[in-house]
């Protein structure tokens, strides 16, 4: 197969093990919006775009979770909350354990192009150069971002102690 297949059944065999990720890193993404409205907004636009699919450039999960980061920062961008990130991620769940809540508000302090990152590569299970595509970048900006990413978290973990 050259491209995303034309066929609707087809197209929805292509992209259903991939709707679980798709769904994760929306939610991570933007936690503020209705994770499956951004799904079918995802799969919608994948439909619509099908023909710019190129094998050539990434694979299928590549491709749909780099539209899945578009689109989840676009809708972060309309839907901003009234109260920043932080604020959000004090309001964790207090069933959770303590060091799992510090792992959230420091996540949510990375700059979005850190997070992406880390939710890509760590959360979701991409590989470096699946995560460069996504963030539409070299693999070595990838590993740099990361790197930086986990310092910071390392930075911030360890101020919260």
């Amino acid at each position: 197969m050259t491209g995303a297949p034309d066929d609707p059944d087809a197209f929805a065999k292509w992209v259903l093990p991939l709707t679980r990720p798709i769904a994760y890193l929306a939610a991570r993404l933007a936690p503020q919006v209705e994770r499956d409205d951004l799904v079918q907004e995802v799969l919608a636009r994948a439909w619509a775009k099908r023909h710019q699919y190129d094998p050539a450039r990434g694979t299928p999960s590549a491709w749909l979770l780099a539209i899945t980061a578009d689109l989840a920062g676009k809708a972060r961008r309309r839907y901003r909350p009234s109260a920043p990130l932080a604020e959000a991620a004090d309001a964790v769940d207090p069933s959770v354990a303590p060091h799992d809540i510090d792992l959230a508000r420091a996540l949510v302090r990375l700059t979005d192009r850190q997070r992406l990152a880390v939710d890509c590569h760590y959360f979701v299970g991409l590989s470096i150069a699946e995560t460069a595509a996504v963030m539409g970048c070299a693999e070595g900006t990838v590993k740099s971002t990361l790197a930086d990413a986990r310092a910071r978290l390392r930075t911030l973990l360890e101020a919260s102690e």
